[in-house]
């Protein structure tokens, strides 16, 4: 007969961390991949009550030619009144020097510039290879150093864990791009999960990795729930001290040059497993349950995700600051 092995007893020794940041990345991440083009003034009232909601980071749009991405043809004038409302860190997406040029010129808090590590997203997304976009890093910081300007730079490192177009993605070639990014002059590096591969164990593996590259120069984790698995990718970074998220309400978004790339993390439902493990988001979650709505409805026929909308928040919820 066989015999039944021991229970292993698993023990954390590693606390969570007090406090966790959601970016919200619905204004361009969600906007960009779907058909309706919203008018400036709702993406302005997303922004303002998304702010009210307690969120004070929210990525605003994308300096980008307005015949490739009508959708986010207004980010100048998004950003320009993001810049009004007190203690929000109003961020762009930068494809180049030029869009670069167009974050510094508005104000912006925050400029990201998106590297994939797979070679062939990389030109089917920004018509250059990875070393090219370092090389791009370099002018944008030079620019922003001439500038006088105090914009961040961050390097975001896209298709981290896998890609539809090329397939694997070595993590060799993830971390060399990391520090080739950060050697080039960004102030700070993110991972992404463009189309939605990672899974929590991979998260870990790579992220560890990663942090010991760019310690606390790593900011941001960016996970697509194309097969499921966002929140619990978040919550494997989240463990190894991860403490910033993106985030689309209503799970919109993708990428419009990876196939089968659909869904963010939701913001709401991202928020919601972060209370409810005790760690604090600042966010007003029936606030962003009701600003869902309002959302959703302005973009009546595109395609929206999440739980939380569906189920409700728990009748015996406590939000982190009550535990």
């Amino acid at each position: 007969m066989h015999s039944t092995p021991p229970l292993t007893r698993i023990t954390r020794t590693t606390a969570l961390p007090a406090r966790a940041i959601i970016r919200e990345v619905g204004l361009r991440d969600g906007l960009q991949s779907i058909q309706t083009i919203l008018p400036t003034a709702q993406k302005i009232e997303w922004v303002r009550a998304a702010h009210a909601a307690g969120q004070r980071e929210i990525e605003v749009g994308s300096f980008v030619p307005p015949r490739l991405m009508p959708q986010l043809a207004d980010t100048a004038d998004v950003l320009a009144f993001a810049k009004t409302l007190p203690g929000l860190l109003a961020s762009v997406l930068v494809p180049n020097l030029k869009g670069a040029e167009r974050a510094i010129e508005g104000g912006a808090d925050l400029m990201i510039l998106p590297l994939s590590a797979s070679h062939a997203h990389s030109l089917a997304n920004l018509r250059k290879t990875p070393d090219e976009v370092v090389a791009e890093m370099g002018r944008i910081r030079a620019a922003r150093d001439a500038a006088g300007s105090r914009t961040l730079i961050e390097g975001g490192v896209g298709t981290a864990w896998g890609c539809t177009l090329q397939g694997d993605v070595k993590v060799s070639e993830v971390l060399r791009l990391l520090q080739a990014l950060l050697d080039a002059g960004a102030d700070r590096v993110s991972l992404a999960d463009t189309v939605g591969y990672a899974n929590p164990h991979a998260v870990s593996t790579l992220v560890e990795q990663a942090l010991k590259i760019a310690g606390d120069r790593f900011c941001c984790g960016h996970f697509h729930d194309t097969r499921g698995l966002a929140l619990a990718n978040a919550a494997a970074a989240l463990q190894l001290g991860v403490t910033r998220f993106d985030a689309s309400l209503a799970g919109i978004g993708g990428c419009p040059h990876a196939p089968g790339a659909s869904g963010n993390a939701a913001t709401e439902d991202l928020a919601f497993m972060l209370e409810a493990m005790g760690v604090d988001t600042g966010l007003d979650i029936d606030a962003l349950l009701a600003l869902r709505a309002r959302v959703a409805g302005w973009l009546a026929g595109e395609a929206t995700h999440g739980a939380l909308w569906r189920a409700g928040l728990p009748s015996n919820f406590k939000p982190a600051a009550a535990h």
